[in-house]
């Protein structure tokens, strides 16, 4: 097990040469510079991420999650995305609260902005040619991705943290650990289980063949993947707020509302963190970068932070109707 927090790359962007969302673009120009920062020991940096409000995130194999029962905003992780799973990753997503959708590099497929919602979206999963939004009750709205089910009618002991995929179905996964498939087998749950700690996110694992479910004390728990380790137990500086799968598997990330990394497996290499940098907002999620070994994290007003992998753009610095509650790579 490795377990290293220290100060890493980064690349950040005020505001993005174009923002597509759910209520149609918005454009600047003449913002497109970005910054890149070598971060030393002492070093402090500023306008990294926003609002204060403190909520966390979670990952799931390809997309995102959200806790409604804690406030925690959970990011689905990435597994195989779909057909041709592991083509390299052209940019992101970033999901509102609101269901509103942001793309950075990667085409805009629809969103539920503007639209009512019975409850919160919480996360989102991406596949080649489209992504599904996920809200706190397992209401699924699928974009350019067929619908094949949800809980949105259905009385939950606990509310829906997040959803992953396997590029051809999608599981939901609980605050309590339960697991809800559609179109994909099941392969196992903590619902019914006794934790010492919520689940925040999930992830499915880059074969598609099974999926981890990430807990907000750092536990880890392994169904049909290979478990490689976990923080459960470990004193942490904030609670982790998501997890994700690289693309080549072999590992899994934890992340930190603190925008702590904690990596596990040979396939997961640690490529920096903000572990140790004031931020104005929490992290809420990562996603891993499909053309190479780096990752992007988001923050809760929409900032992004790049390491080891291309920055595209962000929603930080603009006024949002919903906080951020996560993002995905495609």
């Amino acid at each position: 097990m490795t377990v290293r927090s220290r100060r890493g790359r980064l690349a950040l962007v005020s505001l993005p040469q174009r923002l597509e969302c759910g209520m149609g673009r918005i454009r600047r120009r003449g913002l497109r510079d970005v910054v890149t920062a070598t971060l030393a020991a002492g070093l402090a940096m500023a306008g990294a991420a926003f609002a204060v409000n403190f909520h966390s995130a979670a990952y799931t194999g390809c997309g995102y999650g959200y806790d409604a029962g804690t406030g925690a905003y959970n990011v689905a992780g990435y597994g195989d995305c779909g057909p041709g799973g592991g083509q390299a990753a052209q940019g992101y997503y970033e999901v509102a609260a609101d269901g509103g959708v942001f793309s950075f590099g990667v085409p805009f497929r629809g969103s539920m902005g503007g639209k009512a919602l019975n409850r919160p979206i919480v996360g989102m999963a991406t596949t080649f040619g489209g992504y599904w939004l996920v809200a706190s009750d397992g209401g699924v709205f699928n974009f350019g991705v067929p619908f094949l089910g949800s809980t949105g009618s259905t009385p939950l002991n606990s509310p829906i943290v997040g959803i992953m995929t396997d590029g051809n179905g999608y599981w939901l996964c609980a605050a309590d650990g339960g697991i809800f498939s559609f179109g994909v087998p099941f392969k196992g749950s903590m619902g019914g289980k006794t934790l010492n700690s919520p689940i925040v996110g999930c992830a499915a694992g880059a074969d598609g063949a099974g999926y981890y479910l990430f807990a907000a004390d750092g536990g880890v728990f392994a169904f049909n993947e290979p478990f490689k380790g976990s923080m459960g137990g470990q004193a942490l500086n904030r609670p982790i707020t998501g997890g994700t799968v690289p693309v080549g598997g072999n590992g899994y990330y934890l992340v930190a509302t603190d925008g702590g990394i904690f990596n596990f497996g040979a396939g997961a290499p640690f490529d920096g963190s903000l572990g140790s940098v004031a931020l104005n907002s929490p992290i809420v999620g990562m996603a891993p970068d499909f053309d190479g070994d780096g990752y992007w994290l988001f923050a809760r007003d929409g900032g992004v932070f790049s390491f080891h992998a291309a920055f595209h753009g962000s929603t930080g610095g603009l006024t949002l109707n919903s906080p951020v509650v996560g993002g995905d790579s495609a």
